[in-house]
């Protein structure tokens, strides 16, 4: 097979994939951002206070 054949199957081939895709709509786009957001933020919070509270008892411990 030639290899300008194997270019034209490849890009039929992404055409006819890509045609199957279903891209999600503008508010399930914006709620699924504000989860990631939110949920970002809560794990960086909860890992902050835990870093606080072990670095303050390891400088108990070592005093």
């Amino acid at each position: 097979m030639a290899a300008m054949d194997q270019v034209r199957e490849f890009y039929n081939d992404v055409k006819a994939e890509s045609a199957k895709v279903s891209w999600p709509t503008r508010e399930e786009l914006r709620d699924s951002t504000t989860v990631v957001i939110v949920t970002v933020l809560l794990v960086a919070t909860f890992v902050g206070v835990v870093d606080r509270l072990l670095t303050a008892a390891v400088g108990l411990l070592f005093r």
